[in-house]
């Protein structure tokens, strides 16, 4: 069966490279090795004299001595006679292994037998019997040394491009397949329209962008844009990752660059496309401890061959990375990788759009609404999406369902942000701790104003050490937090311990991830952001954070006194402690909805925002406009 991977040969060769029906080297030498079996079987079987009866060299004296001996024949070997069978006196053949016997002549002549003396000529079976080990050892010899440096992967082909092959009709993937980053896949056309008509760029003289980097957070879609760029111009696609370049051979990854750019030379217009490009693309330092001269040695083979290749033949280079911060400067100049593209996450129209293409396949019941799902799957990537659809319709599936519910969506969110329900059984005095912690919670994020509304709370326990949770969902995306915005956010996190401190007079170790995550929040206010009035608006943080990856607030020393580093610590303590004060006085004027909420958590374990905000009205019937000062922020300068 022939492999779909594989780009068909125009002359019509096999995939080994010889033309189809003629035999190679190895193939030829077994028919001659075959043919030479042949003749020495036939020679010794056929051509062979026959021997007669074998008999022991004393019976052959015997029969001399008695005169039952007519003709003998003396060979190197053996001897040959022809005599008298004693008992019905007919002649028969006969022979003997020849034993040396310097009284054999004068005992014939004595007898009066007649004897001659033949040479062997076999010349054919003695040449066999060494060129036949020799063609032997030279066939095996070929055999292992062809699998050793064969295509599919032998030892001796290291150094080859492990990259695969797609050919113009293997990808199917359009477009029309991708959403949500419209932006991105606009940028892209570009490309395609070029690869289709290369004329109507180069008649004028202009040049199309030999490489384009996309750039953009995991499982946002990068490498599905490149093979929809691939379907769209119905050329050959070659695929490949970073890492598939670095072995432990010195010197293989280098190889591996040139062999990469040769086939591609050979299968023009086509398309590169080099996965996580950050393993090989890592900007290049000197270190005390030295570098990695294997990793430069194929960055610099990259660039090298970037810029040998004649761009009017119509190969462009697309890569894809999550950490573009790290990238070597050499390798995002103009000629080089010219063109970023961002593929960011979806806002809530493409994520619509993205459920609306991953549902073509599942069969969905009429009361699920995809413009409610987008909107409660804020910050999802189209993989998380893809992932979301596919958990809703396993636990459809799991209850015996013909069709997925809304019930079955929103359960999968759960699982997907919070994590795998556990049927884990605690005392009654822990589930009275975690229900006042995430009460705690709950009240302070739906008092606070500009907070995402509280869509759930939970004494479930899922994921890994979650006894519970809270779970907001924003109503529309956002992109900036002001500083009051962050304030209230630290507030929502202290108030689970809060709310302990309230209820118990005693605080547990539930609180120990919402301590970390406000800390990273409070000192990333301080020393990046520039909201502390004591510091000012300067940045004290000394390494750049990456980009599209899933850490927002890192601790990171920069390079400032260690007086600095005290009033970072005090401006730290002074931000967290005002939001702890603000969340025990919310909840120490709403005592008695603490109460009710802990309560009702415990008899239901579930609680859904219409019921929180059933709840929290019945309190607020009468709300007191002092009860809660609003902090108005100072105004922020303008910005760029």
């Amino acid at each position: 069966m022939a492999d779909p991977n594989q780009i068909p040969n125009p002359r019509g060769k096999k995939p080994g490279g010889r033309l189809a029906g003629r035999p190679g080297p190895a193939s030829a030498m077994w028919y001659v090795l075959a043919f030479l079996l042949l003749l020495a079987l036939g020679q010794a079987f056929f051509f062979a004299d026959p021997a007669g009866q074998a008999l022991s060299y004393s019976d052959f004296k015997r029969m001399v001595r008695e005169g039952r001996v007519q003709e003998v024949t003396v060979a190197e070997e053996q001897v040959r006679w022809t005599g008298t069978d004693a008992p019905d006196g007919r002649q028969r053949a006969f022979s003997a292994v020849r034993v040396e016997d310097p009284t054999l002549l004068e005992e014939l002549e004595r007898h009066g037998v007649k004897y001659t003396g033949e040479v062997s000529s076999r010349w054919l079976g003695d040449a066999l019997g060494w060129v036949i080990p020799l063609l032997f050892l030279v066939a095996l010899w070929t055999f292992f040394f062809r699998r050793m440096s064969g295509a599919e992967g032998g030892v001796m082909s290291f150094a080859r491009s492990k990259a695969k092959v797609f050919a113009d009709d293997d990808v199917k993937v359009r477009f029309s397949d991708v959403a949500g980053v419209d932006e991105a896949a606009e940028e892209l056309r570009e490309i395609v329209e070029f690869l289709k008509t290369p004329k109507k760029y180069t008649s004028i003289g202009g040049r199309i962008p030999k490489g384009v980097l996309l750039v953009g957070p995991p499982g946002t879609g990068k490498t599905l844009l490149a093979r929809a760029v691939a379907g769209e111009a119905k050329v050959p696609f070659f695929s490949l990752s970073g890492s598939e370049f670095v072995e432990m051979f010195v010197g293989v990854g280098a190889a591996r660059v040139r062999d990469l750019f040769a086939q591609a030379d050979g299968k023009a217009p086509c398309i590169i496309f080099i996965d996580e490009l950050d393993a090989i693309g890592k900007v290049r330092i000197q270190t005390p401890m030295g570098s990695h001269e294997e990793r430069e040695q194929t960055l610099n083979q990259l660039l090298a061959e970037m810029d040998g290749f004649d761009g009017r033949k119509g190969i462009i280079i697309m890569g894809a990375t999550n950490r573009p911060e790290v990238l070597d400067p050499a390798l995002l100049r103009p000629g080089r990788f010219d063109r970023q593209v961002l593929v960011d996450k979806p806002d809530i129209r493409g994520r619509e759009d993205i459920l609306r293409i991953h549902v073509r396949n599942v069969t969905v019941d009429d009361s699920v609404d995809l413009k409610v799902l987008a909107a409660r799957t804020a910050g999802f990537a189209g993989a998380d999406l893809a992932n979301l659809v596919n958990e809703a319709a396993l636990l459809a599936a799991r209850r015996d369902k013909k069709a997925v519910e809304m019930k079955d969506f929103n359960e999968a969110i759960d699982r997907v942000i919070a994590g795998l329900e556990k049927k884990r059984v605690m005392s009654d005095k822990e589930r009275r701790i975690v229900a006042f912690h995430e009460a705690g919670h709950a009240i302070v994020a739906t008092v606070l104003p500009g907070l995402d509304p509280v869509h759930k709370i939970s004494i479930v326990a899922r994921g890994f050490g979650a006894l519970g949770y809270t779970l907001q969902l924003p109503l529309e995306d956002r992109y900036l937090m002001t500083r009051q915005d962050l304030h209230s956010q630290l507030s929502v996190l202290l108030g689970g311990r809060s709310a302990e401190e309230i209820a118990f007079g005693e605080i547990s170790t539930g609180a120990q991830n919402d301590l970390q995550r406000a800390t990273d929040i409070a000192r990333a206010m301080v020393t990046e952001f520039g909201m502390s009035e004591v510091l000012g608006a300067v940045n004290y943080n000394g390494q750049k954070r990456a980009a599209f990856l899933d850490s927002p607030f890192v601790q990171e020393r920069g390079a400032y006194a260690e007086e600095t580093a005290q009033k970072i610590d005090s401006e730290v303590k002074r931000i967290i402690a005002e939001a702890h004060d603000k969340a025990r006085r919310i909840l120490r004027e709403r005592r008695d909805v603490l109460d009710t909420l802990s309560e009702r958590l415990l008899v239901k374990e579930v609680i859904e925002a219409d019921e929180l905000a059933a709840i929290m009205e019945a309190d607020m019937a009468a709300p007191d406009p002092d009860a809660i000062p609003v902090e108005v922020p100072p105004p922020a300068p303008a910005s760029a």
